[in-house]
C-alpha cells in the first residue's frame, strides 16, 4: 500500500484493514475534534463487523457512551454553533461546513442570522454546550423549530438529546466515508 492510499478516504479499503495512521486519518474526525473515540475503538480491535458504516458506528458509539460524562461533554463542546461565528469566519471543519450548507445555514437572511445568534447564546448559557442537531436533510424552519423547543428542556434531557444527535451526525458522516 502506498502512502497516498493511507491518506485517501476514497481508497475503498475496509476499516478493519487500515493501519492506525490511516484509520485515524479517515475516521478520527467522525466525532467532531475527538479522535480519541476512534483510537479507543481501534485499540480494542476491529473485525469484519466494523467494515460497514453501521458496524463501525456501533463500535465508535460504544466508546462514546463508555466515556466519562466530562469526556462526552468535551465532544459536545467541540461542536460549532449552528450558523455561528465560526461559520461566518469560514473556520468550520469541512464536514460541519458541508452539513450546515446542506441545510441552507450558509445563506441566512439578517433576521434568520439574528434569531440563530440569540438562540445560540441562550442555549449555550443555559446548558454549557452548543445546540447540536444532525442538520443534513433538514430545512432552516425545521432546525429553528427544534432549536426553540429544545432550549426549554432541562439540562439532563438536553445532554442526552445532544449526545444522541452527535451519534446521528457520526452515522451520517460514516455513511459518506464507508463504501457500500
Amino acid at each position: 500500500m502506498t502512502a497516498s492510499e493511507h491518506s485517501d478516504p476514497s481508497s475503498g479499503q475496509r476499516p478493519s484493514s487500515l493501519d492506525r495512521a490511516a484509520f485515524l486519518a479517515r475516521f478520527g474526525g467522525v466525532f467532531e475534534h475527538s479522535p480519541w473515540i476512534a483510537e479507543r475503538a481501534l485499540a480494542k480491535g476491529l473485525g469484519p463487523d466494523a467494515d460497514t458504516a453501521e458496524g463501525l458506528h456501533a463500535r465508535l458509539v460504544a466508546e462514546f457512551r463508555a466515556a466519562s460524562e466530562d469526556e462526552r461533554l468535551g465532544v459536545l463542546r467541540a461542536h460549532p454553533d449552528l450558523a455561528g461565528k465560526l461559520a461566518a469566519a469560514k473556520r468550520l471543519t469541512a464536514e460541519s461546513a458541508g452539513e450546515q450548507a446542506s441545510a441552507g445555514l450558509d445563506a441566512l437572511t439578517d433576521e434568520e442570522r439574528a434569531r440563530f445568534t440569540a438562540l445560540n447564546e441562550t442555549y449555550t448559557s443555559r446548558f454549557g454546550f452548543p445546540f447540536i442537531l444532525a442538520v443534513k436533510g433538514r430545512s432552516k424552519a425545521e432546525i429553528l423549530e427544534s432549536f426553540e423547543a429544545r432550549v426549554a428542556n432541562d439540562r439532563e434531557a438536553e445532554f442526552s438529546t445532544a449526545c444522541a444527535q452527535v451519534e446521528r451526525i457520526a452515522l451520517l458522516r460514516l455513511k459518506d466515508l464507508v463504501p457500500g
